[in-house]
C-alpha cells in the first residue's frame, strides 16, 4: 500500500520541552487514520508536522516521497493546493470578513477565477456545511460552533487530495456534526487521504481505517480500526488513553 505522507524518525520540541520524540509513521493513500491518545500527549503536533505546519528538530517528513523541508516554492504551493487544515481553534483571521477569508485560497491557486466562480464555489462550499448567515461578517460575530464550519468550508474549497482534521466537531451540535462526518465520509468514497485527531470513538468507528495511538510524544501503538474493534483489550486502552 502506498503511503501519502510517512514520518521518518520525527522529533519536536519547544520552549526546551520534548513535545513529539522519535516519532515515525506511514500514512496510507487513499484511507484515513485517526490520531488519538491523552490530552497534551502530542497528537495535535504530530498531525501539524505532519501537514508541514510546523518544523521538526529532527527527522524527514515526505510528501508523495519528496522531503517537505526541500521542496521548491513550485512543489510546496502544489503540496498546500492538494491538502488542507482544520484547525481545533478554526484559526480565523480576525482582521478579515468571513468572505476574503474564504476568497484566499481560490485566489492563490486558481488565480485564473474569476469574481463570479469563486463567488459561486463559496456559495456552494458555505450551503453544503450548514453555514447560512452573512460572510460580510468578521469572525468575532460568529460562535465557536460556526467558526469551525466556517474552517471546514475553506478546507474543502480547494477539493484536497489529502485532508487534516483537528477536533473538527468540537463545538458543533449533533446535527451540523453528522453532516461534516456526512461530507468527510464522501470524500473518502471519492478517495481523499484522511488524518484525523479526534477523542470520539463513534467517529473513529464509522471514519477511520487505521489508528496511531500517542502517548507521551511517542508512538504507543497503531492497528487497523478492526484490530481495535474486535478486541476488548485494545478498545479499553483506546478509551482509557482518551480520556485522561
Amino acid at each position: 500500500m502506498e503511503s501519502i505522507v510517512e514520518l521518518k524518525n520525527i522529533s519536536f520540541s519547544a520552549q526546551d520541552r520534548k513535545i513529539v520524540q522519535g516519532v515515525s509513521i506511514e500514512f496510507a493513500e487513499g484511507k484515513t487514520t485517526a490520531i488519538v491518545g491523552p490530552s497534551g500527549g502530542g497528537k495535535s503536533t504530530v498531525l501539524k508536522l505532519a501537514a508541514g505546519l510546523l518544523v521538526p528538530n529532527q527527522g524527514e517528513i515526505l510528501y508523495k516521497g519528496k522531503n517537505v523541508a526541500l521542496m521548491n516554492r513550485a512543489e510546496n504551493l502544489e503540496f498546500r493546493r492538494e491538502s488542507a487544515f482544520v484547525f481545533q481553534d478554526s484559526a480565523l483571521w480576525a482582521n478579515q470578513n468571513l468572505n476574503q477569508i474564504l476568497e484566499l485560497p481560490l485566489r492563490v491557486h486558481y488565480p485564473q477565477m474569476d469574481r463570479k466562480e469563486r463567488t459561486q464555489r463559496i456559495k456552494e462550499v458555505t450551503a453544503e456545511v450548514g453555514y447560512r448567515k452573512d460572510l460580510d461578517i468578521r469572525p468575532s460575530r460568529l460562535s465557536m460552533g460556526e467558526q469551525k464550519l466556517i474552517a471546514f468550508a475553506r478546507a474543502m474549497l480547494c477539493n484536497p487530495e489529502l485532508l487534516y482534521l483537528d477536533e473538527w466537531t468540537e463545538s458543533l451540535d449533533e446535527t451540523s456534526g453528522d453532516r461534516l462526518i456526512s461530507i468527510v465520509r464522501r470524500k473518502q468514497k471519492e478517495g481523499v487521504s484522511i488524518l484525523f485527531v479526534c477523542h470520539d470513538m463513534r467517529i473513529i468507528k464509522i471514519l477511520a481505517d487505521f489508528v496511531v495511538v500517542i502517548v507521551d510524544g511517542k508512538v504507543s501503538f497503531q492497528a487497523t480500526k478492526e484490530q481495535v474493534v474486535n478486541d476488548p483489550e485494545l478498545s479499553n486502552y483506546l478509551r482509557m488513553g482518551m480520556a485522561l
